[in-house]
């Protein structure tokens, strides 16, 4: 029985915040509005205990909680006519680390253009997943050098309920709220990524679910018939939050990468634990640009992958070659 996929294909895993940019993609919202960006995320972090003085007993997921406060302050008007489309607009204002978008580029062309891999048709895929916003990863420079996006999702428009007690009239289909005087803005999430379910997202490039909508990411598929293998995966991030992903790939013989930002022994001393508690492969600094160990790494490790693929293809070939005829002497 042929396999569904060739098993030629190597994944570029990326982060996004502090990864292939400083800081938070957010920046150019609170810029817009005149809000103090600390003065929202000095919020953000007081939530939690909040919640817990109306309610003890409940739980908060400290990764997305970031998300409802985004939606409290449109439905309060401090982010008025904040849309899908605007989160599109601002994406474009984002800026990034030296290097890149270039390097993506880069990293496809020392496989896709190298003969020998051209024999095989091995390529290079770039994908981002993110606790960002899709929409601004979408928006941004470095969207036209990626294969797909994981982020989190907003709705505008909720679809409005049609259930009625039981006893009155049938309700009949739900149907799309229709308010053509209201500009829509974001207000219910749609989508979300934490720091967690990044492994989600991982397991369907591995299984080609993101590939191919029949494949179900929860379903039970053989190794040698996902489409990209976890040792065909490098990914790439910046921090202790990324432990989750790290140990997937890791675990599974994928490689794994640390960036941290020119000059900040903070930054550099998390990577540096993350290397020792064997989290990680290696780590450089957040510069993307020809000649630095974050651009050679990344390159020798691509091509080291790509060098595998190709020599199990051959060997595939050879054993299942037999030798030719020859006469026979008595």
């Amino acid at each position: 029985m042929s396999q569904p996929f060739e098993q030629n294909v190597i994944a570029l895993i990326w982060d996004f915040d502090k990864t292939l940019m400083d800081g938070y993609m957010q920046a150019p919202i609170f810029r817009k509005f005149g809000i103090n960006s600390a003065d929202f995320w000095n919020e953000v972090n007081s939530l939690a205990q909040a919640y817990r003085k109306q309610n003890p007993e409940i739980r908060i997921n400290s990764d997305s909680i970031y998300l409802n406060h985004f939606l409290t302050c449109v439905g309060q008007g401090i982010f008025p006519g904040l849309n899908n489309r605007m989160l599109f607009e601002l994406g474009k204002e984002l800026g990034f680390y030296p290097g890149l978008p270039d390097f993506f580029v880069t990293l496809k062309d020392s496989v896709e253009k190298d003969e020998m891999f051209k024999k095989y048709n091995i390529t290079v895929e770039h994908y981002i997943i993110s606790t960002g916003f899709a929409q601004m990863i979408r928006g941004s420079d470095i969207a036209p050098f990626v294969d797909g996006i994981w982020g989190c999702e907003f709705i505008e428009r909720p679809i409005r309920s049609r259930l009625k007690p039981e006893g009155e009239a049938a309700a009949g289909a739900v149907t799309v709220q229709e308010d053509e005087n209201r500009e829509n803005e974001i207000s219910q999430i749609g989508y979300v990524i934490d720091n967690t379910s990044k492994t989600r997202a991982i397991f369907e490039i591995n299984k080609g679910s993101n590939k191919n909508e029949n494949i179900d990411v929860n379903a039970t598929m053989a190794r040698n018939a996902r489409r990209v293998p976890f040792e065909h995966m490098i990914y790439i991030a910046d921090g202790p939050s990324d432990v989750p992903v790290f140990s997937v790939i890791k675990q599974n013989g994928g490689r794994s990468f640390a960036v941290y930002p020119k000059g900040k022994p903070k930054e550099f001393q998390q990577v540096d634990k993350l290397r020792k508690d064997d989290r990680i492969d290696m780590y450089g600094e957040a510069d993307y640009t020809s000649n630095t160990l974050t651009h050679m790494w990344l390159i020798e490790q691509t091509r080291q992958i790509a060098g595998k693929i190709y020599r199990h293809k051959e060997e595939v070939i050879l054993s299942s070659v037999s030798g030719p005829p020859s006469h026979i002497n008595d």
